[in-house]
């Protein structure tokens, strides 16, 4: 299984009775089939995979699957801070029918490099699922090296790695890795277009949940190899990807998605909505943005 191209790290909907919104979360989906999107994760980090129940997972992610109807790939994040755990959700995940499972390095627990590549192999072995890695280390609190990586990439069941630290040097050590059944997957949208250069399969996006269409053109014409346009492109979503970093993701782009009609800006706490004073720039790039999708 190859994962490339434009693939969205979905947001989850929630109502103003903080229940799951699945009508909205209907409309994310058809939004992002209709804009090109390649493959959808649900229930990741942004997703907000920390504040679901275990049957809201099951929900989520069995109606997305039921929705998306094999129209494109459908990765379900299952990573925990717990290897059994971590095991547990990927053969709930495969269950319900998930194409595969994207899951994040343990959280807070800080394993070495060697715990790490052991988590993996387990989860990798007993999981049941095709499986993406994930490294995030300003969320994790553990960065996991390219030398684990390459320890773990010829394992079967291991697809590729979605990497979110977008310096130079580490995406090119993780590009000598790459294989037709093992994808280098940019984590980092702001450092996307420049992972694309180097040869990275695709890219998980926060901001494809606003803008899709956008995000795909930038990812085909970076991919063709089309510099000039995909640089344009880049040059006019920058300023979103600033605009959705300015409090923690995905307390920004689910303000977006209301301000485009999708769900409300409301999370489960500890998470709060944006704050009043970046409301309007970003309603206003997001909108601006739709218009210049159709045009």
């Amino acid at each position: 299984m190859n994962f490339s191209g434009s693939i969205c790290a979905l947001a989850t909907p929630f109502g103003v009775d903080d229940a799951l919104d699945l009508d909205a979360f209907a409309r994310l989906i058809e939004h992002q089939i209709r804009g090109g999107t390649q493959a959808l994760v649900v229930a990741g980090s942004t997703g907000e995979a920390h504040a679901l129940a275990a049957d809201e997972f099951d929900r989520l992610l069995a109606f997305a699957i039921e929705r998306v109807a094999g129209r494109v790939p459908v990765l379900a994040g299952t990573g925990t801070a717990n290897t059994h755990k971590t095991i547990a959700a990927t053969r709930r995940a495969r269950a319900l029918g998930a194409d595969a499972a994207l899951v994040v390095t343990p959280y807070y627990v800080r394993p070495t490099q060697e715990g790490l590549r052991r988590h993996y192999l387990e989860v990798a072995e007993h999981g049941d699922l095709p499986i993406v890695l994930y490294n995030v280390p300003g969320r994790t609190g553990c960065d996991m090296l390219p030398a684990t990586v390459a320890a773990l990439a010829p394992h079967p069941r291991i697809v590729g790695i979605k990497e979110a630290v977008g310096d130079v040097d580490r995406v090119k050590a993780l590009l000598a890795l790459a294989r037709d059944d093992f994808s280098v997957i940019s984590g980092d949208d702001p450092t996307a277009l420049r992972s694309l250069a180097l040869g990275a399969a695709g890219v998980i996006s926060v901001a494809n949940n606003v803008v899709p269409a956008l995000f795909r053109r930038l990812c085909d014409a970076a991919r063709a190899g089309r510099a000039d346009e995909a640089a344009d492109l880049d040059r006019r979503l920058q300023p979103l990807f600033d605009a959705l970093g300015v409090e923690s993701n995905p307390i920004p782009v689910k303000f977006g998605l209301s301000a485009i009609g999708i769900g409300t800006p409301r999370l489960r706490l500890p998470l709060s909505e944006l704050s009043q004073p970046h409301r309007g720039r970003l309603r206003e790039l997001v909108l601006n943005l739709q218009d210049a999708a159709v045009a």
